[in-house]
């Protein structure tokens, strides 16, 4: 099946690398534009202007804190005007932090919060109206199985994540009929740059040996023997974001290599 984004102008936060910027290539390659947001401006417009490179498509880099209403507003409207109304939005930005509940303090959980679960509210909250008065959008949101079943060490992040599924099933099913729809996408371990740069700071702090059993316990976890790379998750989403998903909204995919059937 081969999926068709010519003339679809898509918006993907967190988009200048990981999850994010694999989605930003599929979408590329399939005929669309691409805005990729990040709040690292120097990295998204770096990111874009690679993409360009790589697939010919047109493509924008914006710097944006998902979690500032004024930064959601102008990254919008500057995607309108460099590109086009957006057709498909991609909420990838995260956060990541690994610590036991009873180590973390207040000011954890609300970044956690803010940049999880508020970020993808502000932005649906300024892309929604337009897509509901064109009667068409699609949104794909990131979640994570972390969500779905509870992790040690994850507890505040997967109440986040838990949060972003609750809110997508409930606005799909208030703009379901203006032809717009919401789903999640649920991964396992990617081997993105944030798990890297978490995982590096776990082996600093447990000793290569210790760590290296740790790897071992964790891949004995997926019935594929590997964690997912960002192609993996990618795919799901573009599939999600097109046309042949049309009839699917309000749902949760999980794309963990078996870690998780629930």
């Amino acid at each position: 099946m081969e999926l068709e984004f010519t003339g679809k102008t898509v918006l993907i936060t967190g988009g200048a690398r990981g999850i994010g910027y694999a989605s930003a290539t599929l979408f590329a390659q399939a005929g669309a534009s691409v805005a990729l947001a990040d709040i690292n401006g120097d990295l998204a417009r770096a990111s874009a202007a690679r993409l360009t490179e790589e697939t010919g498509a047109r493509t924008v880099g914006i710097q944006a804190d998902v979690t500032s209403e004024s930064d959601v507003a102008s990254m919008v409207e500057r995607v309108r005007a460099e590109l086009a109304s957006v057709d498909v939005f991609v909420s990838s930005a995260a956060i990541l932090d690994d610590k036991l509940f009873l180590e973390s303090q207040p000011k954890d959980w609300r970044r956690m919060i803010d940049v999880c679960m508020f970020g993808p509210m502000l932005c649906l909250h300024a892309l929604l109206p337009h897509m509901v008065e064109r009667k068409y959008g699609r949104v794909v949101c990131l979640a994570s199985d972390s969500a779905r079943l509870g992790q040690a060490r994850l507890s505040y992040y997967a109440a986040a994540k838990a949060g972003v599924i609750a809110f997508v099933k409930s606005i799909a099913q208030e703009v379901g009929k203006s032809g717009v729809t919401l789903n999640v996408v649920s991964p396992g371990a990617t081997n993105t740059e944030l798990r890297q740069e978490r995982e590096a700071h776990m082996r600093d702090q447990m000793g290569d040996e210790k760590y290296q059993r740790r790897v071992a316990t964790v891949l004995k976890m997926y019935p594929t023997g590997r964690i997912g790379e960002p192609a993996d998750i990618a795919s799901a989403i573009c599939f999600l974001a097109s046309e042949q998903a049309g009839w699917i909204t309000g749902q949760v995919l999980s794309v963990n290599g078996g870690f998780a059937m629930p």
